[in-house]
C-alpha cells in the first residue's frame, strides 16, 4: 500500500508540472503578444514614443507581477505611477487594445476613461476606437462632447421634471461633413445649457 501512496503521489507530482509548464508556455505565448501589440498601439496613440511590459520575476512567471514602462514623446522611459492622469488613461488604453487584439470580446463597458484626456488625445482614441467598434461592441459612460460626437448612438437619462427620470436615445449622424444628434425623425437636435433637446415640451 506504501508503494501504491508513492506511486500516486509522484503521478499527481508529474501532472501538476506538466499542468505548470503549459500554464507557462500559454502565459508566456500571449504575454509576448500583448506586449508587441501594447508597444504599436503606444505609438499609435501617443503620436510616437514607446512602452513596454516587463515581468517583475522573469523565474516565476505565473506569480510575477508586471511592471508597465511608458515613454510618451520627448520625454524619459519611466513607471507608469509617475506619468500624468492623462499620460496614464492613454497608456491604459494601449493596454486594454493591445489585450484586445489577442483575445477579442463581444462588448466592452469603459465608465469615464477620457475624463483626463486633452482633445488632442481624444482625437488619437477615437480614431483607434473607431476601429475596434467594427469588431466589439463599445459602451462608454462619458461627459465629454467629442466623445459623444464620436459615437453612433446616444443614451442619456435625464429629468424632465423633479424627481421622474426619463431614458433618452439618439443617433449620431452627419450633416455637411459634421457629426450632429438626430432623433427618431433623422432631423438634428440641439440641448441647452441643462441638458434638456430643443424644442422638448
Amino acid at each position: 500500500q506504501l508503494d501504491d501512496l508513492y506511486k500516486a503521489k509522484n503521478d499527481l507530482d508529474a501532472v501538476v508540472q506538466e499542468i505548470k509548464k503549459r500554464s507557462e508556455e500559454m502565459f508566456l505565448t500571449s504575454y509576448k503578444q500583448i506586449s508587441q501589440n501594447f508597444q504599436e498601439m503606444f505609438r499609435r496613440l501617443f503620436g510616437g514614443g514607446r512602452a513596454e511590459l516587463s515581468l517583475v520575476d522573469p523565474e516565476q512567471v505565473l506569480e510575477s507581477g508586471i511592471d508597465i514602462l511608458a515613454q510618451p514623446p520627448g520625454k524619459k522611459l519611466t513607471h507608469l505611477a509617475l506619468l500624468s492622469g492623462g499620460e496614464r488613461s492613454m497608456t491604459a488604453v494601449a493596454l486594454l487594445f493591445a489585450t484586445y487584439l489577442v483575445k477579442p470580446s463581444p462588448f466592452c463597458i469603459l465608465d469615464e476613461i477620457d475624463a483626463a484626456l486633452d482633445d488632442r488625445n481624444i482625437g488619437y482614441f477615437l480614431s483607434v476606437l473607431d476601429e475596434f467598434a467594427a469588431k466589439s461592441q463599445f459602451i462608454i459612460i462619458t461627459h465629454n462632447k467629442h466623445t459623444v460626437m464620436g459615437s453612433q448612438t446616444l443614451l442619456g437619462v435625464t429629468q424632465m421634471e423633479a424627481g421622474v427620470s426619463t431614458m433618452v436615445s439618439y443617433r449620431i449622424g452627419r450633416m455637411e461633413g459634421e457629426s450632429v444628434i438626430l432623433n427618431e425623425q433623422e432631423k438634428e437636435v440641439s440641448f441647452d445649457e441643462e441638458g434638456v433637446a430643443n424644442g422638448t415640451p
